[in-house]
């Protein structure tokens, strides 16, 4: 990475401390090449083979991820590098429930391992693919610019502890609910 465009990372690591993200989605700067960060399946980071060692790196790199296609980017105004990711850039760590004022139905919210607080909803929608070796179900929500965080098992238990069996085309689903939408967990 260049120093303008260090400079420029560093310039946005307040915004990410009030809790903004960069507006990675108006950069289009010039590729500028691969750079040897990949993110495990497990959602570590690493450079060169070597995890990273700084929570708040790997919080303030995740803000200016950007997706274009089937590749992750990190990016500035002033230049984009190609990094690796193996499944998707983010998990999914933690699940809380909001019970909203009005007496609606509770929404539920996730939070990921870079600190994301995603609300599950028509705009962060759940998708739940099975794995076609072990018919295991690998649940993801979408997080933001079409990156999404795969869920954490643990989590995933939890929300099957909530969702309620419906029948679908005649066979039992789970479902669950957040707010006014529904996401299908599943056949049971």
């Amino acid at each position: 990475m260049t120093a303008a465009g260090f400079e420029s990372l560093l310039s946005q690591a307040g915004q990410l401390e009030a809790g903004k993200l960069p507006p990675v989605e108006q950069w289009n700067p010039p590729f500028c090449g691969d750079i040897a960060i990949r993110i495990a399946r497990n959602g570590s980071w690493y450079h060169e083979g070597r995890p990273f060692q700084r929570e708040a790196l790997v919080r303030l790199l995740s803000s200016i991820l950007k997706r274009e296609g089937d590749e992750y980017f990190l990016v500035s105004p002033v230049e984009k590098m190609r990094i690796a990711v193996e499944d998707v850039p983010f998990i999914a760590v933690g699940m809380t429930e909001e019970n909203p004022q009005d007496g609606g139905s509770p929404v539920l919210w996730f939070r990921t391992l870079t600190n994301d607080l995603v609300r599950l909803d028509a705009a962060h929608p759940l998708r739940v693919q099975t794995d076609p070796l072990t018919g295991e179900p690998r649940p993801y929500i979408l997080v933001r610019g079409g990156m999404e965080a795969r869920i954490h098992r643990p989590v995933f238990y939890e929300l099957v502890e909530r969702a309620r069996e419906v029948l679908i085309n005649g066979e039992p689903h789970l479902v669950i609910r957040s707010g006014d939408d529904e996401f299908d967990l599943g056949v049971v």
